[in-house]
């Protein structure tokens, strides 16, 4: 069975991520919305995160839900796209100093 830590785009930060969301394997992963995991990691964290990091929740829940493994940057035009019509944005507003 393929482990988190097989993905593609899964490094050591992205799987502490994970586990942080609770998520600790594939098939747990492969059910999530990259926008709903982007803005729990803001929340749980209370810091902004890159956006490229919603790039990167896109590419691996693809994987996970059988998809084909993609680099995390094929999803950077979708996510501004979502960003252009203001369906994506910080829940975190004021960064940590």
């Amino acid at each position: 069975m393929k482990q988190l830590s097989d993905l593609k785009n899964v490094g050591k930060a992205t799987l502490e991520d994970l586990h942080l969301l609770g998520i600790h394997t594939v098939e747990e992963l492969s059910n999530q919305d990259p926008t709903t995991l982007f803005y729990e990691l803001e929340r749980c964290t209370q810091a902004r995160q890159d956006p490229c990091v919603w790039d990167v929740f896109a590419a691996i829940i693809h994987e996970a839900s059988g998809g084909e493994p993609m680099v995390w940057w094929e999803w950077t035009n979708k996510r501004k796209a979502l960003q252009k019509k203001g369906q994506l944005d910080h829940v975190i507003q004021n960064p940590k100093e």
